[in-house]
């Protein structure tokens, strides 16, 4: 039996346009619905329209100073802070109203779970991972990750799981949680000596309370499918065993794809498509079959996120799609308004995404990652570093 999945979307999400060229570009949202409705991912599903998060849901995260300047950025008639008016975070009139919907997103998401209505919620406009408690940080105003988790925290959940396969490190969510036991914070990306945030080193592992409880996979660059879950299935699966979360919450950005300009890691879309199984399944075997998947980074807008968050929806949906599936000629008439790159033409890059487990020796590129995470955080949660077993 399938399980019940809610989605979160309405068009006003694309309202969350930073600037006419900002490399977040909203149409990458608009593609991957009308991809997913092409491909009958989306036959037959209700979409939940989300309301505005509050003052007071904000709050959990976001300071009220913090939130003020949002509010008066687009009318300040001086330099404001708070990170805003940057060239990554420029200041946009409605700015205030975009983010705060989007993170009402992802809180109705949660609402979806918490109320038993689902038990995966979806909301791919979400997933703002940077923002800080008193500054947007890497094209993040709102951190509706944390505004989310910390929305369940007040629900009474104790163990929540979040893990973040963005090419760049989580570090808002890292920071919202990093003293408190109850949040596991896992991030797979670019190693922080190559990439911005420059956070993310495998000795950041969470303070007092809370050490042992953010985990972090600094990955080399140019690392491709294989290596980058050979990694994940070597640290991700026993961390989240031991912790037996009431709910897996994930960040799943598409950055990490060989055509991404932002970045440089070499992933496919089929690998793409395996990570998205992979969350899935870990969902199933350590928290219960409760999902909360959320959007991310992704800035080949045409090419890849359309179809890789197609398959990451397609995958919350059990409706998995073939690899080789077509892309409807519709859809490609609309991206050519678009762009006049050269489109897929099917629903895979033709990558074999198989690896090999990591299996204790140091013989692979991202051995000494795994081995340097593993040598971090495993002995904190009882497990043995050196054993491939765990």
């Amino acid at each position: 039996m399938s399980a019940r999945t809610s989605v979160v979307w309405t068009p006003e999400f694309l309202g969350y346009q930073l600037s006419d060229d900002h490399p977040l570009n909203p149409v990458r949202l608009d593609l991957m619905m009308e991809l997913s409705r092409g491909l009958g991912v989306l036959d037959d599903v209700e979409l939940i329209v989300p309301e505005p998060a509050t003052e007071a849901e904000l709050t959990r995260v976001h300071t009220t100073g913090y939130q003020t300047a949002v509010r008066s950025a687009p009318d300040a008639p001086f330099d404001i802070g708070h990170g805003l008016g940057t060239t990554d975070n420029p200041i946009f009139f409605g700015m205030h109203e975009a983010a705060s919907l989007i993170a009402g997103g992802s809180i109705a998401a949660a609402r979806e779970i918490a109320e038993g209505r689902a038990d995966r919620a979806v909301n791919m406009a979400g997933g703002l991972h940077h923002a800080m408690r008193d500054r947007a940080a890497g094209f993040c105003v709102y951190n509706d990750c944390s505004v989310a988790i910390a929305w369940l925290l007040d629900q009474g959940y104790e163990r929540i799981a979040y893990v973040d396969v963005d090419v760049h490190h989580g570090d808002g969510v890292q920071d919202a949680f990093y003293d408190d036991p109850r949040v596991l914070t896992v991030s797979m990306h670019q190693h922080p000596l190559t990439l911005w945030p420059g956070t993310g080193w495998a000795g950041e592992l969470g303070r007092g309370g809370g050490e042992g409880y953010a985990v972090n996979v600094p990955l080399p660059p140019g690392t491709s499918d294989a290596g980058w879950l050979r990694a994940f299935h070597a640290v991700v699966p026993s961390v989240l065993e031991r912790f037996r979360p009431q709910i897996l919450v994930t960040e799943c950005g598409a950055d990490t794809h060989a055509e991404d300009p932002m970045a440089n890691l070499e992933l496919s879309v089929d690998g793409h498509r395996a990570i998205y199984h992979a969350l899935r399944e870990l969902a199933e075997t350590t928290a219960g079959g409760k999902w909360l998947v959320l959007g991310g980074g992704g800035y080949a807008l045409y090419r890849v996120v359309p179809r890789s968050w197609t398959h990451l929806m397609a995958v919350a949906l059990d409706r998995d799609l073939a690899p080789d599936t077509a892309i409807p000629a519709d859809w490609t008439a609309r991206a050519t308004t678009h762009t006049r790159a050269p489109l897929p033409v099917s629903m895979s890059d033709g990558a074999d995404p198989s690896f090999e487990k990591w299996g204790g020796a140091n013989s692979e590129r991202v051995d000494a990652t795994i081995l340097e995470t593993r040598r971090a955080v495993f002995p904190l949660h009882g497990l043995e570093p050196d054993d491939p077993r765990d």
